[in-house]
């Protein structure tokens, strides 16, 4: 998996890009304009090359701590959407998607960094 970083950057990327659009158009009933597209696209792109970039330099604990992240970003975001009782899940579905994914990087660069500093320790 690491020697197609790239690949599989790629597909989480595209997946990523799907998932905003079908949730948006399908699940919300929502004609989507250019803007919302190009910022589905540039999400994707990010969560991409995040993904491509923790496998190209082999964050073994940080992967999958952050693709986890993703994922309950995405559930998240279907919950809201789909509980949309008082006309704030869309807003608050897309948000909670960006802030579990943020701190899901965050706290899987965490790990990795205390993992590394244990790691160094051992050896000396």
């Amino acid at each position: 998996m690491e020697r197609h970083y790239g690949k599989f950057g790629a597909i989480v990327g595209l997946l990523t890009f799907m998932l905003l659009i079908f949730g948006v158009r399908n699940v919300l009933g929502i004609t989507l304009e250019i803007k919302n597209i190009i910022a589905f696209t540039i999400f994707g792109l990010i969560i991409g090359v995040g993904i491509a970039a923790l496998l190209y330099y082999k964050l073994r604990i940080a992967f999958p701590i952050f693709l986890i992240a993703v994922v309950l970003g995405f559930f998240e975001l279907f919950r809201n959407f789909l509980s949309d009782t008082d006309g704030f899940g869309q807003l608050m579905g897309i948000l909670s998607l960006f802030i579990i994914t943020s701190f899901g990087l965050g706290i899987a660069l965490i790990a990795e960094f205390v993992t590394y500093l244990i790691r160094k320790n051992k050896k000396e």
